[in-house]
């Protein structure tokens, strides 16, 4: 369970640093409050792709172990 813990949490922030990172810039473009605006995005897809993460993980796993 630790594992699939840290995973987690890895994954979910990698993916939601990125993501957010460029859904805010294909957005605003190189706007002067840019971070700020990226900052409180991420804040917010954070916790959220957390959650998904490790609810659906175990589902996504199963499946992709079907294409082996």
């Amino acid at each position: 369970m630790k594992q699939r813990l840290v995973f987690t949490l890895m994954m979910s922030f990698t993916l939601s640093v990125l993501m957010t990172l460029w859904i805010t810039f294909i957005n605003l473009g190189a706007a002067p409050d840019f971070f700020a605006r990226w900052l409180k995005a991420w804040v917010l897809a954070w916790p959220t792709a957390f959650v998904i993460a490790f609810i659906t993980g175990p589902t996504i796993q199963k499946l992709s172990l079907r294409f082996k």
